[in-house]
């Protein structure tokens, strides 16, 4: 089997369950924000260990489940799987259920914070970064009418903020042990 299926050489993308748009369509765009996302946290998770590179491992297949949702016409969601391709509630739940975690650990930036402080909170921030772009592509995508009754760009949103946290965690800059200097 080849890698090139020559499908794609008139400009156009094949969808999950089906059907083909092209390339530049709203559901692309996000879906390839979202695959770029993937690829960020992969970046990230290299110069990370333990159980953040594990956390980011999570994040990165949870994002196949959003990609695969994006990559789905809307005459086809109801194929969609809870959890497997098609984004839950529950997963929703799960990141503000971590984000609290992280809070409660380190504490919240009393500052604006300057990406930059560790190589490992940089690439996750970085990841963060396209998160958002992901998100603003997804919520044209809702605006479109092609996400009805989804919890993408709610999944979406959670998992940024769930990086900015677990990016303050990495640079450990705000535990609640560690004093400012100078104060």
């Amino acid at each position: 089997m080849d890698i090139y299926t020559r499908k794609g050489d008139d400009g156009s993308t094949g969808l999950f369950y089906g059907g083909r748009v092209s390339k530049a369509s709203a559901g692309p765009e996000a879906y390839g924000t979202v695959d770029e996302a993937v690829a960020a946290l992969g970046a990230a998770r290299v110069v990370v260990s333990g159980d953040v590179a594990d956390a980011v491992l999570r994040r990165q297949r949870e994002l196949f489940v959003v990609a695969a949702e994006l990559a789905t016409a809307p005459t086809n969601r109801a194929k969609l799987v809870a959890g497997s391709s098609r984004v839950t509630a529950a997963m929703v739940d799960v990141l503000e259920q971590e984000i609290d975690a992280i809070v409660a650990e380190v504490g919240m930036p009393r500052e604006f914070v300057v990406p930059g402080g560790t190589p490992g909170a940089a690439a996750i921030d970085v990841a963060r970064t396209i998160v958002r772009r992901a998100e603003r592509r997804s919520v044209s995508l809702s605006d479109a009418g092609d996400l009805e009754d989804s919890e993408v760009v709610r999944y979406l949103n959670r998992l940024a903020d769930y990086l900015y946290m677990l990016a303050r965690a990495v640079e450990g800059e705000w535990t609640p042990t560690r004093e400012k200097e100078g104060e």
